[in-house]
């Protein structure tokens, strides 16, 4: 058993170094963007010497490839397993389930990527790479000739309402709970992962008498 008085180690001393200054680097680069971001201002937040960065993470490209490595709980959207082995309902409700964790808890990894990608195109290529399995196992769980596009639907809502909520914080998606969010947004991500036809619109009648005659 680990005393917990024990003084740690150099190895340990060294990984919870690198665990701040990733944390740090993670917070910056979605909050300011690649271009933004420095080595200079991330070792000041992760108090720590700017050499101390380049000496762990070498260049900004190294620290940002090692920043931009989505955790298993910050997946593009869903899970492998729950992707690939699923009926097109199963699908829609797990693309929900893990929209639903990401909108319980600030994804920072995924934050600093899509914060990032808009102006740099590695952080656009590497979430791209991370995406694509995904969005090909999304479209092969849905019973339609037009899979693709519903697959790439489905993809786009769950940035969007990422986006939406942590990176623009316009309106009222920003302070919603999580349980509203995956509420009104599970009818729509079922439509499209099942192929159901909606109901059609209520559109009023056209009251042919109160439209001016254009032959007059």
């Amino acid at each position: 058993m680990t005393d917990p008085s024990a003084k740690p180690t150099r190895a340990q001393q060294r990984r919870r170094t690198e665990e701040g200054i990733l944390a740090a680097a993670r917070q910056m680069f979605a909050e300011l963007g690649y271009d933004r971001t420095t080595i200079r201002a991330v070792a000041a937040t992760a108090g720590v010497d700017a050499g101390l960065v380049m000496h762990y993470f070498g260049t900004k490209d190294e620290l940002f490839a090692r920043a931009a490595e989505l955790p298993a709980d910050e997946p593009p959207s869903g899970t492998a397993d729950e992707l690939s082995s699923g009926t097109a309902e199963q699908v829609a409700e797990a693309l929900l389930t893990s929209l639903a964790k990401r909108l319980d808890g600030e994804p920072v990894a995924s934050l600093a990527v899509l914060r990032s990608m808009l102006t740099n195109n590695d952080a656009a290529n590497r979430y791209r790479a991370a995406a694509e399995p995904q969005l090909s196992q999304i479209t092969a769980a849905i019973p339609t000739a037009d899979a693709e596009l519903r697959a790439s639907l489905l993809s786009a809502i769950v940035h969007g309402v990422i986006i939406e909520r942590y990176l623009l914080r316009l309106g009222r998606l920003a302070d919603a709970s999580p349980d509203q969010i995956i509420d009104l947004l599970r009818p729509c991500f079922q439509t499209l992962a099942t192929a159901q036809t909606p109901p059609p619109a209520n559109r009023p009648a056209t009251d042919s008498r109160a439209r001016p005659d254009s032959h007059r």
